[in-house]
Formats: structure tokens, C-alpha cells, sequence
């Protein structure tokens, strides 16, 4: 058995390839709208955040031989109990993550390391920054730019109760809320951007399947400044950014089936 951890659209084709190679596996997923995808799949998954304990428990109960890593690229809690459970229960584990996008050289990108840097930074810059990151760390943004002279934050996140719950709390108001499930089109991206009058965009190196490149497009073809955030340094060991290579060495590692 293979324990797969997943939750995003390749995870979700890596897992397929694997099972498609004969292996048996379970994946795991956070939400329920993931789990969905994944069973309308036809891929047997399990629901809810796992703890280092309850993977490690999760991984001797289906007598998993290997631990495979597919989550986000910045769901860097979720690799490090992962990479800590599977130590402890002296699996092998594989690290599958998205490979990283390179753009030219321009005035108009600036990276940074983290949240916060990328906060403060677009203090500095002022005008109507569109957020892209999502709203685990909203806050971050939220404390440094609402009150920030001549700043508007607009928030652009999944159309979910709970995260419309948290920017109520946060005080950024409904009409700088964009609450929409992508994937967006450049097309689209475009039209939001000229809508708010944006004048600096952030977002995460999510890769080509986070959409980060129709972003990026879309920015830079509209002359919009952008502050990208760089994925957190994890100790992956066992690292692939295919879904090739990855097969060939689970079949190596456990046998063709």
C-alpha cells in the first residue's frame, strides 16, 4: 500500500498514474471539495488534516511501504509532519512537487522570502494592491495595509463561508473581496485587474498548475508591479518534479506490479 498525500489537481494525476502502474493506494486530503475530485476519480481517499501522530498511526494500520508527499508547494506543515511521520514509522517517503516557473528578468518582479516581507513591502509601494495568496495568511496582510495611507487591499480567494467570515473579522471590507474558484484566465485576470485599478499584485511561486503564470501574464502585460514569494526550504531528501521519473522509482523501490 501507498500512502499518497494530495489535495491539488497533479496530485490528484499522480495519484492516478500510480494506481495506473497497478499499485495499490490511499490518498489523503484536507477538504471535502478535494476529496470529491478524488472520488469521482475513482481513487479511494481520506478526509481531514492529519498530525504526525495520525499519519503515523494511519500508515501502520494500512501497512503502507511508502509515503508519498504530493501536497501544495507552500503546505509546508503538512511536508514536515509527513517527512517526521514517516521517519518514525521507517517508511520510505518521496517528495512529488510542481515544478518551479522562471521569468526574464524584469523591474517589475520583486521576490521575497516570506509573508511578511511581502507585507511590508507593499506598504511601501501604496496603491491598490491585489492579494493572490489566499486566506490562511490574510492577516498578515490585513494588520499592515488597512490602515495603511493611501493603500486599498483587495483579496482575491475561494468563495467560502469561513473565509468570508474571516475578512469580516479582519475589517476588509465586501466590495475589495473577490470570491471566486478558479482556474482564472488571463482574459479574466486582466479584466479584474483594470476593474480595481490595481497597481501591485502578490502571489506565491505556486507553479504552472497554481496558475501563477496567467497571473504573472496578465500583470506584466498591464504594466502592474508584482512581489512573488518564494516556496518555504524543506529538507525534502527523495525529490522528483515528474510524474515519470517518480513511477519508475516506486516500481524500482516496491516492485512492478
Amino acid at each position: 500500500m501507498i500512502l499518497v498525500m494530495a489535495g491539488t489537481s497533479d496530485a490528484r494525476e499522480l495519484a492516478l498514474r500510480i494506481q495506473g502502474a497497478g499499485h495499490p493506494l490511499l490518498t489523503t486530503v484536507v477538504t471535502e471539495s478535494a476529496a470529491r475530485s478524488m472520488e469521482e476519480a475513482g481513487l479511494p481517499v481520506r478526509t481531514g488534516r492529519l498530525p504526525k501522530e495520525a499519519l503515523v498511526e494511519l500508515m501502520r494500520q494500512h501497512g503502507v511501504k511508502l509515503l508519498v508527499d504530493a501536497t501544495h508547494p507552500f503546505a509546508e506543515e503538512a511536508s514536515r509532519n509527513a517527512i517526521a511521520a514517516a521517519e518514525e514509522a521507517a517508511t520510505p517517503y518521496i517528495r512529488y512537487e510542481r515544478d518551479r516557473l522562471s521569468f526574464a528578468d524584469t523591474p517589475l518582479i520583486t521576490y521575497v522570502d516570506d509573508y511578511e516581507q511581502a507585507a511590508e513591502l507593499a506598504a511601501q509601494r501604496k496603491g491598490v494592491v491585489m492579494l493572490t495568496t489566499g486566506s490562511k495568511t490574510l492577516s498578515v496582510f490585513a494588520k499592515r495595509l488597512l490602515n495603511e495611507p493611501d493603500t486599498t487591499l483587495v483579496a482575491r480567494m475561494l468563495p467560502r463561508k469561513d473565509n468570508m467570515e474571516k475578512c469580516e473579522e479582519l475589517g476588509l471590507e465586501q466590495k475589495n473581496i473577490v470570491a471566486m474558484q478558479g482556474p482564472f484566465s488571463r482574459e479574466l485576470n486582466e479584466a479584474l485587474y483594470r476593474h480595481y485599478k490595481v497597481t501591485l499584485m502578490i502571489t506565491k511561486e505556486s507553479g504552472k498548475v497554481g496558475a501563477v503564470d496567467e497571473k504573472l501574464e496578465s500583470a506584466l502585460a498591464l504594466g502592474i508591479e508584482t512581489i512573488i514569494i518564494g516556496r518555504p526550504s524543506v529538507a525534502y531528501g527523495i525529490y522528483y518534479n515528474e510524474f515519470e521519473g517518480l513511477v519508475a522509482k516506486i516500481d524500482d523501490m516496491l516492485g512492478r506490479a
